[in-house]
């Protein structure tokens, strides 16, 4: 009988993942990445059958912990603004805190290994972002505009946002209420 898979090192290779994608792009060796999770290479792809297999697990994994932060304490009968403040203001501290992860996400993202089932899937959990923004153009207070022009902006306003911060983090709320004014600037109705 086969042993049971443990979590806690598939857990810990997703980890070593997140810091050899971030450090080194898709190129990191699953070597790399089994010492960096503190196993054998084979034991890697015990877990996972493929690198591509971990590249999109990881990307899903990256996903929804990302997503969980974005909807821990979310104002949903809030007015538009507020909920895209909450989103914003989550989004710019678990950059922050988490800066390898954002930056493997980045990476996987535009990586070309990414399925398009997992796409899918990672995407399923914003749905009710986008229904938020659909309730905006709806409603009249966002300018209409394709969802994933306004996700680009978020994109482009929040990595300015997250440099500025490494390089001053004392000034980390001035500038993440910069980066939100811009950003609803950008897409709110006039």
């Amino acid at each position: 009988m086969a042993r049971p898979l443990s979590e806690d090192k598939r857990n810990a290779i997703l980890n070593a993942a997140t810091q050899a994608v971030a450090a080194l792009g898709i190129g990191a060796s699953t070597a790399g990445i089994a010492k960096g999770a503190g196993v054998a290479e084979g034991s890697l792809f015990t877990y996972f059958s493929t690198k591509d297999e971990l590249l999109n697990q990881l990307y899903l994994h990256l996903k929804s912990e990302f997503r969980m932060m974005l909807i821990t304490g979310y104002p949903g009968d809030a007015d538009v603004k507020e909920r895209c403040r909450h989103l914003w203001d989550r989004s710019i501290d678990w950059g922050a805190a988490s800066p390898a992860k954002r930056k493997a996400m980045r990476q996987l993202a535009v990586s070309g290994k990414i399925t398009g089932a997992t796409r899918k899937a990672g995407a399923e959990g914003f749905r009710d972002m986008e229904a938020m923004l659909n309730e905006g153009f709806d409603t009249g207070v966002l300018r209409p505009q394709p969802i994933a022009f306004i996700g680009g902006i978020i994109e482009s306003l929040a990595e300015m946002v997250l440099e500025f911060i490494a390089g001053d983090p004392a000034k980390t709320e001035s500038y993440k209420s910069a980066g939100f004014d811009a950003f609803w600037g950008a897409i709110a109705a006039r």
